[in-house]
């Protein structure tokens, strides 16, 4: 499958930001592990790196270790990148590598997303922001070199789905994902928990909500998620949305942080 003609130019800038960067060869993957990162997404990147061939190397980060992080408020995400960019710094230095490149796109920029401050801050480049590609772009890009997650739902960490003010700790992000990986066993595809202390709040995409509707599946929905701790299992009618719990957020606060 040939490259868009819209996206040519956009192809030729990346190229360009790569190549400043260091040649090719000397570039490696690199995966930030810690308890705010599903099992089932670290695996899978490391099943991808194998199969085509990339340099890989996981690296641990304690953002738990962060009190500032843990207290989770809306500046969480900025600390948490700040912790995965400085353990990142220094595998950089003791790696001989030049630079350190994030998977920031365009699309990104229209959200809440503080940790973009920390990029900045440790000077992290963004190839694919600034080759103007967007979320779709990196999907159609995908897709034509045959990559088999062109289509991969988008996931944020474990820790965004719990509500602002209520500490991250290892329990809650466990209960997450247990909760998303009995969801993904029924067969739904797009969707998140959202952990409201006593309360779950399901978010399933819309066009997978009739499904989740139904009675039978409800009653299993509630049996498991009772079975994880939660005193009430709710199932969002607005469907699955990405940054839903930012929505708590006051203007000023986004303005300020953002």
């Amino acid at each position: 499958m040939s490259v868009p003609d819209n996206l040519a130019a956009k192809c030729a800038t990346l190229d360009e930001r790569l190549h400043a960067m260091g040649r090719t060869p000397d570039m490696m993957a690199v995966i930030a592990d810690s308890p705010s990162l599903a099992r089932t997404h670290l695996a899978d990147a490391i099943v991808f790196a194998g199969e085509h061939a990339i340099p890989l190397e996981v690296i641990a980060t304690t953002e738990l270790d962060r009190p500032e992080y843990v207290r989770n408020d809306a500046s969480r995400c900025f600390h948490c990148k700040d912790e995965l960019f400085t353990v990142m710094d220094d595998f950089r230095r003791a790696h001989g590598f030049d630079s350190i490149a994030y998977g920031v796109n365009v699309d990104d920029q229209a959200d809440f997303r503080p940790g973009h401050l920390a990029a900045e801050q440790h000077r992290v480049v963004a190839p694919l922001r600034d080759a103007g590609l967007t979320k779709q772009d990196i999907r159609d890009l995908a897709r034509a070199a045959g990559l088999r997650i062109w289509d991969k739902p988008a996931s944020a960490c474990l820790s965004s789905r719990i509500e602002y003010g209520r500490p991250v700790t290892r329990e809650a992000l466990s209960v997450v994902e247990q909760g998303e990986d009995a969801i993904r066993a029924l067969g739904f595809r797009q969707f998140r928990v959202r952990h409201h202390g006593e309360i779950v709040r399901i978010e399933i995409a819309r066009e997978e909500l009739p499904r989740a509707l139904n009675p039978a599946m409800a009653a299993e929905l509630t049996r498991i998620f009772k079975t994880l701790g939660f005193k009430f299992v709710t199932l969002d009618l607005e469907g699955f949305r990405s940054g839903s719990m930012n929505s708590l957020l006051s203007v000023d606060r986004l303005a300020r942080d953002r």
